[in-house]
């Protein structure tokens, strides 16, 4: 699976690729030699409350959402600005401070508005079983996948499953695509 740094590009990849285009990243759907094919999770229709034209707010598109939720985790975070800046040119430990006030605002922008829980229980590195009811939109198998469940391997990592996602009402429809205002300093 690779390194810290590794893990943690997949996981910006997949988690935007997944918000912004509602599917898994190539680098996680390549269906590798002893490995199982990723397959997507088909989308579901939440039941929404009616509401009456009066009441109604302004339309949007799921990329609203996306984006709203990619302004939070830089207003709070600077996410952006960190993942659109140059690090080539700075030490790791410069790169290690600003990675630490990254997270504190993204971890509290995740912490209020979205609750996530393991998809599989246990510690990452200890042995797990996988049984016969294995959903390929949330359990990934590697290595050597061969015969029928049940499977008997190490668990690389437990996985996320968002169960609450509660983001502030959107905004009017003409700002919905920016992230981050830009600023002027007027003199």
């Amino acid at each position: 699976m690779g390194g810290v740094w590794t893990r943690l590009k997949l996981a910006f990849a997949a988690f935007f690729t997944i918000l912004f285009k509602s599917r898994l990243p190539a680098a996680l759907e390549r269906d590798r030699p002893g490995t199982s094919p990723v397959v997507a999770a088909p989308p579901t229709a939440a039941a929404a409350p009616r509401t009456t034209a009066a009441s109604a707010p302004p339309a949007s598109d799921p990329s609203d959402r996306a984006v709203q939720l990619l302004a939070l985790l830089q207003r709070d975070g600077r996410l952006v600005d960190f993942l659109m800046e140059d690090l080539a040119s700075y030490s790791d430990a410069q790169v290690g401070a600003a990675v630490r006030d990254v997270h504190a605002g993204c971890r509290g922008v995740v912490s209020k508005y979205v609750t996530l829980d393991a998809v599989l229980p246990g510690t990452e590195g200890a042995q797990t079983t996988i049984g016969q009811d294995i959903d390929p939109a949330t359990v990934r198998l590697v290595g050597n996948v061969t015969g029928q469940p049940p499977f008997r391997g190490t668990l690389l990592h437990r996985g996320w499953r968002a169960t609450r996602v509660e983001l502030p009402p959107l905004g009017a429809p003409a700002g919905r695509a920016i992230v981050a205002q830009a600023e002027v300093e007027v003199q």
